[in-house]
């Protein structure tokens, strides 16, 4: 499959601003950096690893990086654009690191948020008000300020998130946060609910009801959606055997792998990879 991969961004951190921008890619790019896509106003579709979204106005998409991003039809945008490292997120204050957690650990349960009038405009002032300082000649503790302006942009933009979620306690909050932070790091080798609950120290049940309110699926689907992206992502971005991508995501066999992406993707492994190839053609 013919990819593109994101240039090298300077000091890990871009902001861009356009308006009536067209865009079409016949081939995915892979993201280097996070990106968040403020879409004040467009039109068309956004393609996101192999989820296809229509594009309209008032709108937020939150793409992790090692995501697939491709425009399959020509989609016109107006809006802001926001490029970041982890390396850049690092000089953000610690205290917005589980709103970045929350939002692009498990991007693919956020990647689309609609926003409504109140959130647009103040988050229209954001971004204005960030673009505006990106552009200015460099000065002395320049990245510093943009890191500040971006740890708003996310707290902000994970108050927007949370609104879905208002019927549940600041505790069941931080409990779904640190279980998305966990799975981040641990969807590999820990495939079970239980395990997780144990290390939250929480009863599983308990744990899948936090993930309903909270977003909507049980704690057992969002990491089986983890470990079906990891699993997109090598078949698509590399050339490991099925049994050697198995292995690395601690399955016990080949066989229990395919299965298991079978019924989480609707078509077996091999299959998966073969649509891709025969799409670069």
């Amino acid at each position: 499959m013919e990819l593109a991969f994101e240039q090298d961004i300077k000091d890990s951190f871009r902001v861009s601003h356009f308006t009536q921008n067209e865009r079409f890619t016949s081939i995915p790019e892979r993201l280097t950096y996070h990106r968040i896509l403020f879409a004040a106003a467009g039109s068309g579709v956004i393609e996101i690893d192999d989820v296809r979204f229509e594009l309209t106005g008032k709108t937020l998409f939150l793409l992790s990086k090692g995501q697939l991003l491709r425009f399959p039809e020509t989609t016109v945008l107006t809006g802001y654009e926001l490029s970041f490292g982890d390396c850049f997120w690092e000089k953000a204050p610690g205290s917005a690191s589980n709103c970045k957690a929350v939002l692009f650990n498990n991007a693919a349960e956020n990647q689309r948020l609609d926003v409504n009038e109140a959130s647009f405009t103040e988050l229209s002032f954001l971004f204005q008000t960030l673009h505006h300082e990106f552009e200015k000649k460099d000065y002395v503790n320049k990245i510093d300020a943009l890191a500040a302006y971006l740890k708003i942009m996310m707290i902000k933009i994970a108050n927007i998130n949370a609104e879905a979620g208002a019927g549940f306690d600041n505790h069941e909050k931080q409990l779904y946060r640190s279980f998305i932070e966990l799975v981040s790091r641990k969807y590999r080798e820990m495939h079970e609910v239980a395990e997780y609950a144990q290390a939250l120290n929480i009863p599983a049940r308990r744990l899948s009801d936090i993930c309903r309110r909270c977003a909507g699926k049980g704690a057992k689907e969002l990491i089986n959606g983890q470990i079906v992206a990891e699993a997109k992502r090598s078949l698509q971005f590399s050339s490991q055997p099925v049994k050697e991508i198995a292995y690395y995501l601690h399955f016990s066999t080949p066989e229990q792998f395919s299965h298991f992406f079978k019924k989480n993707a609707f078509m077996s492994p091999q299959d998966y990879r073969t649509r891709f190839v025969n799409f670069g053609r």
